[in-house]
């Protein structure tokens, strides 16, 4: 498959789409997405699907009505391959479907899991789409499986940063500084309650990010240069829930739809 290419009516923005992975997004120029090669983090975007958060510490094993399922961190999701439904000068369209009980090879096995095979007890179509206007790039996510199947979403994309520690996310009631962000290590830091945060940058551009759907992110990066500003569903390293619990998962209606609106601005611009 070809990268896909999507140009702004006023051509002011190209975004790069890459086997239906956001690989770039120039704004005037400017780069807004973490490049892969660079430290932080070998994709630069990616979805959590049925799960997020480990597993390890539940054996691998998620619990579902239909019975029991080997899912490896972030689900088995990531293992699947994106086709290319349709696609235009402003838009694309990527569906991977998966059919119930069939066998996943995991791509961390052996060095970073235990698990050589991967496998959910539910079949699904899951829909990526992308929309660029002059202003935002709109990603859109529609989710086609059996009513009542668990699952959680999340939405993974990294962003460049300078490298100096300056940056900071904001949120109506929030402020989190990079460092404090790198400080939770491998946990991811919880932003909850809400949907829609800022990256605030000393230049360049600032980005605002809305959802549907999701009503919570995490921030994640353990180096200066990039950020991880995630929407998810439900945050999994809740100390007050279990591993897994079945209050981090929502049930299908049979088709469910979410949205990420990726909008960049400048200080002295107003905020969509």
């Amino acid at each position: 498959m070809e990268p896909q290419i999507l140009i702004s009516p006023d051509k002011s923005s190209i975004v790069k789409i890459d086997k239906g992975e956001l690989v770039s997004f120039l704004k005037n120029e400017e780069e807004l997405i973490h490049q892969k090669g660079q430290p932080g983090w070998r994709n630069s975007d990616t979805e959590m699907f049925p799960v997020i958060g480990p597993t390890e510490a539940n054996d691998f094993m998620v619990s579902t009505p239909k019975g029991d399922a080997i899912q490896d961190q972030h689900g088995l999701l990531r293992e699947l391959t994106y086709n290319l439904m349709e696609n235009g000068a402003h838009f694309a369209v990527f569906q991977k479907a998966y059919t119930v009980n069939s066998i996943v090879n995991n791509s961390k096995f052996p060095k970073k899991s235990p698990e050589e095979k991967l496998s959910w007890p539910y079949g699904f179509r899951f829909k990526k789409g992308y929309e660029l206007s002059n202003d935002s790039l709109k990603i859109t996510f529609e989710i086609e499986a059996e009513k009542g199947m668990p699952f959680m979403l999340g939405y993974h994309p990294a962003f460049k940063l300078s490298g100096d520690y300056s940056e900071i996310c904001k949120t109506k009631n929030q402020e989190v500084a990079l460092q404090k962000i790198m400080d939770g290590g491998s946990t991811a830091f919880p932003v909850l309650n809400t949907d829609e945060i800022s990256l605030v940058k000393n230049t360049g551009f600032n980005i605002k990010i809305k959802t549907k759907g999701f009503n919570n992110f995490m921030l994640w990066t353990e180096v200066p240069n990039m950020l991880c500003v995630e929407p998810i569903t439900a945050y999994p390293y809740d100390k007050g829930k279990l591993p897994l619990s079945k209050k981090l998962f929502g049930l299908s209606k049979g088709k469910d739809c979410f949205e990420v609106l990726i909008i960049p601005f400048k200080n002295n611009n107003p905020i969509l």
